[in-house]
């Protein structure tokens, strides 16, 4: 009885995972649509633009969903490349890998907790 528990457990939690993975991506594959209402971390996005930090990436990317979720609302203010559309621009910039950040002229890749990113920044994090 156990194993049988422990397999559905596993079964319903892997489908839940896929479920919320399918959401994501469905939602920030291809949507030009500015989120609704203001975001958490407005003055920390925008603070990011004017400060030059631009994050490149892809709408196919999972891990760049992850990184846009962790704005919510505020990814908006983000500067963001999408570098199936302007992949002259990602070369140009040397992105290899994709979510990278612009950050101070240089490329960082990887998905970066948004404390990392104030800290090299400089932004707070409001």
């Amino acid at each position: 009885m156990k194993f049988k528990r422990k397999h559905l457990t596993a079964f319903a939690a892997a489908l839940v995972l896929i479920a919320i993975g399918y959401m994501t991506w469905n939602y920030y594959s291809g949507s030009t649509v500015t989120p609704p209402g203001p975001g958490q971390y407005d003055a920390f996005a925008k603070c990011l633009t004017q400060k030059g930090a631009a994050m490149y990436g892809l709408k196919t990317c999972s891990h760049c969903a992850d990184q846009k979720a962790m704005f919510g609302n505020s990814f908006q203010y983000v500067t963001y490349v999408e570098c199936s559309e302007q992949q002259a621009l990602c070369n140009a910039k040397g992105v290899t890998a994709v979510p990278s950040w612009e950050i101070n002229g240089k490329i960082e890749v990887g998905v970066k907790p948004l404390a990392d990113l104030s800290t090299e920044i400089g932004c707070a994090l409001s």
